[in-house]
């Protein structure tokens, strides 16, 4: 099944989240962001990481997005912020200038890229020298960690096995991102692990309600509407709280400089 990026029912479920502090400070660290003017969100969805990157002081972000569906949302999402633009284009070919760029920023992207040396190179391609490369997706392992009351995705996972397969499949090692990135030639690789807070719900019953709305994951478009009822049930029982909950991810992050 999957999810149908070009669908216009879809077209908000990555824009109703503010990427959090966790993020922010992990990239500040990474990255010399004062030093940054200009810098593409490539894979930007809804445009939460493009206004993230503005926020931090970037002067021009261009975000790409390869469904036109996501960029009206992204639109809206950002269109208070005119520092920001948006094309549609795609990680192996984004249309942007050689060279135009100090910050390209690929975040929960290759995980929908089979060709990672296409998608690297087009990165490198863009850059201008001594540019950084920040990939952040999620590696097996980090994926498949048990799930909690902080660690939600864990669940889908322990209930319905067939999505740790899928999961597994979409997903690639540490050690091949490391080795690509050297291929294309860049430099300076970094690895770093975050929990990232994903949300904080004031009450349980709001996750469920994003739970059962499958808002901003894309995993739980390959389960029909009676298996993700199942889920959320699980999930329901799974978690004892009933008042305040704070969702977190744990994502690898790669910075490698041009």
């Amino acid at each position: 099944m999957g999810i149908d990026f070009h669908n216009k029912d879809n077209q908000t479920t990555y824009t109703t989240r503010q990427a959090d502090h966790s993020w922010m400070e992990a990239m500040k660290d990474l990255v010399p962001i004062m030093n940054i003017s200009k810098a593409t969100d490539i894979g930007c969805g809804g445009g939460i990481y493009s206004k993230a990157l503005a926020d931090m002081g970037v002067s021009s972000v261009i975000g790409v997005d390869f469904s036109q569906t996501m960029l009206v949302g992204a639109k809206k999402n950002c269109k208070d912020y005119h520092n920001i633009t948006f094309r549609q284009g795609n990680a192996l070919a984004t249309g942007l200038d050689n060279d135009g760029f100090q910050l390209v920023l690929e975040r929960a992207l290759i995980h929908h890229i089979q060709d990672l040396k296409a998608c690297f190179q087009e990165a490198y391609r863009i850059l201008e020298d001594k540019g950084v490369y920040i990939i952040q997706d999620r590696t097996p392992e980090d994926c498949l960690l048990k799930g909690d009351d902080y660690h939600i995705r864990g669940y889908f996972f322990e209930r319905f096995p067939k999505l740790k397969e899928q999961e597994i499949k979409r997903r690639h090692s540490s050690e091949l991102v490391v080795e690509t990135l050297k291929a294309i030639g860049f430099s300076e690789i970094e690895e770093v692990k975050l929990w990232e807070t994903r949300n904080v719900y004031e009450q349980k019953e709001q996750m469920l309600k994003d739970l059962r709305e499958r808002t901003g994951r894309s995993i739980l478009h390959e389960l029909d509407d009676e298996e993700l009822n199942e889920l959320v049930n699980y999930i329901d029982k799974s978690i004892s709280t009933e008042g305040s909950i704070v969702e977190m991810d744990r994502w690898t992050i790669w910075k490698a400089v041009k």
